[in-house]
């Protein structure tokens, strides 16, 4: 393998803003802030939206979606005359 090519592969925390569900693994992404894990180490803390603690398909929460309005809307935008 090649030396100095590779990116730097490392512990990272993330967070789901949504939830405050936080897990660690292993990736390439970087953080200025950092959190310390329960294991007493400190890591790069990244922060997302949607994680499987918040989406709808993994949580069985179904959301509801104004469709009728989208339609009303693109019927009177793109009207026929």
């Amino acid at each position: 393998m090649k030396q100095n090519i590779h990116p730097d592969y490392h512990p990272v925390v993330f967070h789901d803003m949504a939830s405050g569900f936080e897990f660690i693994t292993k990736s390439t992404m970087t953080s200025k802030e950092t959190v310390t894990w329960k294991d007493g180490n400190v890591y790069p803390v990244v922060k997302i939206e949607v994680s499987s603690k918040s989406h709808p398909f993994y949580t069985g929460q179904k959301l509801f979606v104004d469709t009728a309005g989208r339609v009303e809307k693109f019927n009177k935008r793109y009207k026929r005359s």
